[in-house]
């Protein structure tokens, strides 16, 4: 006789308290749509440089296709480490400093969750927020407390102090942010920085859009970052975004030695490595100019706001690919509902209510080509105006 078994009710509280991405949701109706125009995934239309690719493909040739060390590819520490130390001026990996490589920043970010937090523990994030930062607590156990960023999405010390309890492990910012494009001057993050290091809080600082910080929020030349005021924290950067590779899970945290060295044991014993073709090609990554690509989508961006600029009171972002436009209240109506009139238009983007305890914006990606931008920013504009 074969036993029924009840496999619905074995699942894990754990699973039971992560909701499927809104995101992946949007994916999903596209999917459904005969070429819709898709402002909604955060991934660059550009592909991944020539001189990656073809270090990646004679790495395959000469196959490096086994395991690297848990840390990462000798010649990828090696750039990464020459780029930290031009950038902010850490030597990483030093004797008080530790470097790993992981499967992207979502990888580091888990890590560096799980090595830190226990059940009871309290991680303050940004909201509005990445999509995982939520799950990163039910996954580890620890209590998220969320920081209302609205109207200006600045995670400020101010903003962040109240928050702080004898239970708060780590605050973790993005800059530039997802959804909202905002990043933070160097003196906002600098004041984080200080706060986090007298309350004996870890700062983890998420930079993967770090390369796309547009000219009017670059600091001398460069994209402001807390780690040029501290090395009490932890610095999250990767290449999927900047070279147009998201799929290869390429990222790197930087930060205490105590710390990494916790994350790389987990890496040991749950992803091993990042890919390790995919290491070798990145090692090259940093020669490679994109200049030319992140000019291109501060046009985009621009666009963006000039689209909406009589429609909608939008908040100027930085860097990153999107725009969060708040739904103009004369609508009456929510994130989500202003995102299905918009796919019944063909048009897809993410409800606000993914990012956020508030349902109150809708998300652009314009990492899309120029004519399919203005095809959906005129019926975006269209249905903002009413």
């Amino acid at each position: 006789m074969t036993s029924v078994l009840d496999f619905e009710a074995m699942i894990s509280a754990r699973a039971r308290s992560i909701d499927v991405s809104g995101i992946r949701r949007v994916f999903e109706l596209g999917a459904r749509l005969e070429d819709p125009i898709n402002l909604s995934i955060g991934q660059p239309d550009f592909a991944v440089p020539d001189p990656i690719k073809r270090a990646t493909v004679q790495a395959v040739e000469g196959d490096r296709n086994g395991y690297t060390l848990t840390q990462g590819a000798p010649e990828l520490l090696e750039a990464i480490s020459r780029r930290l130390a031009d950038d902010v001026g850490w030597d990483a990996p030093s004797d008080e400093h530790g470097l790993l490589v992981t499967g992207g920043t979502s990888g580091a970010l888990l890590l560096a969750c799980l090595a830190l937090l226990d059940p009871g523990d309290e991680i303050i994030v940004p909201d509005p927020f990445f999509v995982i930062y939520p799950a990163l607590g039910s996954i580890s156990g620890a209590r998220v407390v969320y920081c209302d960023t609205y109207p200006d999405f600045r995670m400020t010390a101010e903003r962040v102090e109240p928050l702080l309890t004898d239970r708060t492990k780590i605050v973790l910012i993005d800059s530039p942010g997802n959804p909202a494009g905002v990043v933070l001057t160097g003196d906002e993050q600098r004041d984080l920085a200080t706060l986090c290091e007298e309350r004996g809080v870890v700062l983890i600082s998420d930079e993967i859009y770090d390369a796309f910080t547009y000219a009017d929020s670059l600091e001398e030349g460069r994209c402001p970052s807390p780690a040029r005021y501290s090395r009490n924290m932890l610095l999250v950067r990767g290449f999927g975004k900047t070279y147009g590779c998201t799929g290869w899970r390429l990222g790197y945290a930087a930060g205490p030695k105590s710390i990494t060295m916790q994350m790389a044991k987990l890496q040991q014993y749950t992803f091993v490595c990042a890919p390790s073709m995919a290491q070798v090609g990145a090692s090259v990554a940093f020669d490679v100019d994109m200049s030319g690509h992140v000019a291109a989508y501060q046009r985009k961006r621009d666009m963006v706001l000039e689209a909406f600029s009589s429609v909608a009171d939008v908040v100027h972002p930085g860097g990153a690919f999107y725009v969060f436009v708040p739904v103009p209240e004369h609508l009456g109506m929510s994130g989500t509902e202003f995102a299905e009139r918009a796919t019944e238009r063909n048009v897809l983007v993410i409800p606000g209510g993914v990012f956020s305890q508030r349902d109150t914006h809708f998300r652009i990606s314009y990492a899309t080509p120029d004519d399919r931008l203005a095809a959906g920013l005129e019926i975006l504009r269209d249905l903002a105006a009413g």
